[in-house]
């Protein structure tokens, strides 16, 4: 079953209107974290529950375990000078403490790997509790500069929210997930998903980017509208 959003209510006939949003997303991708703080603006705003699934993206599959300094990724990446660089962090930074998130950027600042990540949400959905620990690995990543890739990271994080430790490294040592997680990645890229945060609204419509508030309200009372007049 999908993990709900926090304070939001299962969808049955007598419950408040929700609805479901798919968001494939990467832990490394800071606006996935921005776009999902719009989206809970624009769901408190209408009044409108939500079930939420995480689905993995990986930006960097090919990042080694060492993980690569931040501003020398992005300037491999996209070309960015240093300026640049560090002017979008300022621009990400400003940006997330209007949506209450509390983006740490630095000089030693990390990109890494997220394939085991993404195996512990996938496990952590089994349990009803991928939803926190989304949360907390953002948290872990882009507020206390933790390594997301450290199997002794993740396991600590997972039992912060409710996880059994011993059970989510079982998960990570046999990678008891690594091929649901890796079928879950080919179905959403051969749907043409190449960049995130990519959320998907009742199945139906799709909308790629961090869009704000307003964007995402939009979509949710044409969804609702839709619902009704059928």
């Amino acid at each position: 079953m999908p993990d709900d959003i926090a304070g939001a209510a299962p969808r049955t006939s007598s419950d408040v209107t929700s609805i479901q949003i798919d968001i494939v997303s990467d832990v490394m991708c800071p606006w996935c974290i921005v776009g999902y703080r719009q989206l809970e603006q624009a769901l408190a705003h209408l009044g409108v529950g939500a079930f939420v699934r995480w689905h993995p993206f990986e930006l960097n599959p090919a990042m080694g375990a060492e993980g690569q300094n931040l501003a020398e990724h992005i300037a491999e990446k996209y070309g960015s000078t240093p300026a640049q660089s560090a002017a979008n962090r300022a621009h990400l930074t400003e940006l997330g403490a209007t949506l209450g998130i509390d983006f740490r950027f630095g000089d030693d600042s990390r990109i890494v790997n997220t394939f085991a990540a993404h195996q512990l949400l996938r496990w952590a959905q089994e349990q009803g509790l991928q939803h926190p620990l989304k949360m907390a690995l953002f948290n872990a990543h882009f507020t206390e500069g933790r390594d997301v890739s450290d199997p002794a990271v993740l396991v600590d994080v997972a039992e912060s929210v409710g996880l059994d430790r011993i059970e989510a490294r079982e998960v990570l040592d046999s990678s008891s997930h690594a091929d649901r997680t890796r079928q879950e990645q080919a179905f959403w890229t051969s749907r043409g998903i190449s960049g995130v945060p990519a959320m998907v609204f009742e199945q139906k419509y799709l909308v790629t980017g961090a869009q704000g508030a307003q964007t995402y309200a939009e979509l949710i009372q044409k969804v609702l509208a839709e619902r009704e007049a059928a």
